[in-house]
């Protein structure tokens, strides 16, 4: 059987066609597969240069960034002994003020022995009285014990004479009783003729006004013919064997480091001299107003210590472990006091701190540091927290004066400009 296959001319066309679309779809195929690849090779190099070469040129960039840090100037401070010392003010006074007065019954002045700034001894006059009536009772009172001392002798002759007669039997015994009694009298009256001059010499001894302590003469308000009675007030005005006292006013925390017999430095206004003495009393009272109380400084004579001046003291009240550092280390803001730490990764940062006094060292810090951080001391105004900085320690010296300062070892610490 014979079968007759024909083929058109369109399906001989179709033949190539199919050919054609099969090889571009291989060609598409192996481009896509391609991009694939190369989108995998590009993100892994993407992937190295962020983790690998990022890495690299952060490093090299942060070196970059340390190299132009500015240098500054730190040291480690540690702690110290400190004398503790607290500096106060006040008012110099006679440590004993004596007001001297009209003892007696005053009158009429008729010399003043003794001006202000004199001394005088216990019991001496220092104003006269007139004592003219004085003398003139003085006298009358004297020949008063007179007539009773011859009283008196006279009843006692009538009284022996009489004893005498009494075995004879010519007096009795009611007589010898009666001149006894006389006699007894006459002798009363003679003392109390005694006892009377002696309280008058007394008034009148006490009529001049001497001094009852010897001392230093502060004031003086009485005059020559100037008539003075017990209500006078005050003539005189006496600092008991010349010693002086600063009556010093602290704080309430300054009184309750302090105690009696701390020595003390005390320069009054006007000269330089320094006056040497020790606190005698501390105030057991605080005033509610101020919030003070008086400390109470003995000090000898001298012509330059004026009760009612002003004088300054430096009461050196122990001794203490401290942190000092110098003053061109602590700054100040609206916060209160503060420094700038350089820690391990070289950043700046600041630390609140409580300072105390200021010494010839330099400033005692009471508060925020431990004594071992690296604290920088030059030029604190031109940095900022969070800042990088290259450290360099300061170079200590042989003398124990403190920190000092070495000029071949400080560079500016202001930033490099950008």
């Amino acid at each position: 059987m014979n079968y007759e296959s024909t083929i058109s001319g369109d399906d001989v066309d179709l033949l190539p066609m199919n050919e054609m679309e099969q090889s571009a779809r291989s060609r598409r195929r192996l481009m896509i597969i391609v991009a694939l690849v190369a989108a995998v090779l590009l993100g892994g190099l993407a992937y190295w240069m962020l983790a690998g070469g990022g890495e690299a040129a952060g490093n090299a960039a942060e070196e970059e960034d340390v190299s132009q840090a500015p240098v500054v100037t730190v040291a480690v401070p540690g702690k110290q002994a400190v004398t503790r010392t607290i500096n106060a003010t006040g008012t110099l006074a006679a440590r004993n003020e004596i007001p001297v007065g009209v003892v007696g019954e005053g009158g009429r002045v008729t010399r003043v022995f003794v001006d202000a700034g004199d001394w005088v001894r216990q019991g001496q006059v220092m104003a006269s009285i007139d004592q003219s009536v004085q003398s003139q009772q003085v006298a009358s009172l004297q020949a008063s014990i007179g007539v009773a001392r011859a009283d008196l002798n006279l009843a006692q002759a009538n009284l022996d004479r009489s004893a005498r007669l009494v075995d004879r039997g010519f007096i009795s015994k009611a007589s010898i009783d009666r001149l006894t009694a006389t006699r007894d009298a006459a002798a009363a009256r003679l003392r109390v003729s005694q006892a009377q001059l002696g309280e008058a010499r007394a008034r009148n001894s006490r009529l001049n006004i001497v001094a009852p302590k010897g001392g230093f003469v502060l004031e003086r308000n009485v005059e020559p013919g100037q008539t003075v009675t017990q209500g006078s007030g005050m003539l005189f005005r006496l600092a008991q064997n010349g010693e002086m006292e600063l009556r010093a006013q602290l704080s309430e925390s300054d009184l309750a480091n302090l105690s009696v017999g701390v020595r003390t430095e005390v320069i009054p206004v006007g000269t330089d001299k320094v006056f040497s003495g020790q606190v005698w009393q501390v105030s057991p009272m605080i005033d509610a107003q101020s919030r003070q109380g008086i400390a109470k400084i003995a000090l000898g004579y001298d012509r330059a210590l004026r009760p009612g001046g002003f004088a300054s003291a430096k009461i050196i009240s122990g001794s203490s472990e401290a942190i000092i550092l110098p003053e061109s280390a602590v700054q100040q803001d609206n916060d209160g006091d503060f420094v700038f730490t350089v820690g391990k990764d070289n950043k700046v940062a600041k630390q609140a701190v409580t300072t105390g006094n200021v010494t010839p060292d330099g400033v005692t810090v009471l508060d925020g540091l431990a004594g071992t951080e690296q604290v920088v001391l030059f030029a604190g105004g031109f940095l900022n927290p969070g800042e990088t900085v290259r450290p360099e320690t300061q170079k200590k010296q042989n003398s124990a004066d403190g920190p000092s300062t070495d000029p071949s070892t400080e560079t500016p610490t202001e930033p490099a400009a950008s």
